[in-house]
């Protein structure tokens, strides 16, 4: 399943889907000679550069997505806050010795700002490489915690596990380590646009948990009515609306979850 969201992943991505729809026009112009049909393919590679890159499609998928789940309203004690995997590049820190925080990093600021509000729930944190081949010595859950560490957390609240590498491994991980009991209330912190994924996930596994959304890239129904301000900008705000809307397809086909699109409860 791993390898085969992968490929989905490689073929599907807009950025991705143009540069081949572009290579293949060339190549069919250039190589097999077939001029009609390379230059429907570099149109058609140019076109979606401009609806992907410039037009507001990927921050209203991305919107969407955020607007899922509402900030939580808190009024009973916390057992726990669980922290999923994204948020720092164990490679980068472990090539070059430095606790590395990507763009995803207010997830890891929420849960210093959630463990001192609640000094006692426990902190788990779920992440393993989230690659088929790694070459780093640290898991995103190792980095996390050292992270968390230098920002003041107490090691001795801190679990962890290291071998899930998608987020339904998260779930099912989470729920082996932690085995939450009755009445217990959760936190599960990740970005917004990820966080319909990972509740599918976790209520697939069995785990209930309060959905609590961090690090979102929109500003709300403003992001209909201008353009991106680049071509690189919109490219990468759809990718990533596309990478969240084929993982919740991707895994409600595989039957890994049993929602396709979960709302709050």
């Amino acid at each position: 399943m791993f390898f085969i969201s992968k490929v989905i992943e490689l073929f599907l991505i807009p950025s991705n889907l143009i540069a081949l729809l572009g290579l293949f026009g060339l190549l069919a112009i250039l190589v097999k000679r077939l001029p009609r049909l390379g230059r429907i393919s570099i149109i058609a590679a140019v076109l979606l550069l401009i609806i992907c890159g410039w037009s507001p499609v990927g921050p209203a998928a991305l919107m969407v997505l955020e607007n899922r789940f509402p900030q939580p309203v808190i009024n009973r004690p916390v057992t726990g806050v669980i922290l999923l995997g994204g948020a720092v590049d164990p490679h980068i820190s472990s090539a070059r010795g430095n606790l590395t925080m990507n763009e995803a990093g207010e997830r890891l600021t929420a849960t210093v700002d959630l463990s001192r509000r609640y000094p006692g729930a426990r902190i788990f944190l779920s992440g393993g490489l989230g690659q088929e081949h790694g070459d780093s010595k640290l898991t995103e859950s190792r980095v996390a915690r050292d992270i968390l560490v230098s920002l003041g957390v107490s090691p001795s609240r801190i679990a962890m596990e290291e071998r899930s590498r998608t987020t339904c491994e998260n779930a099912t991980e989470s729920f082996a380590s932690v085995r939450p009991q009755p009445g217990e209330f959760w936190l599960l912190v990740t970005s917004a646009s990820h966080m319909p994924r990972a509740v599918a996930c976790f209520r697939a596994a069995g785990f209930e948990v309060t959905p609590y959304p961090v690090d979102f890239r929109t500003r709300g129904e403003a992001e209909l009515k201008r353009p991106t301000i680049s071509i690189a900008a919109g490219l990468a705000e759809t990718d990533l609306a596309t990478h969240e809307w084929l993982g919740l397809l991707t895994y409600r086909i595989a039957g890994l979850t049993t929602e396709l699109f979960p709302s709050a409860r």
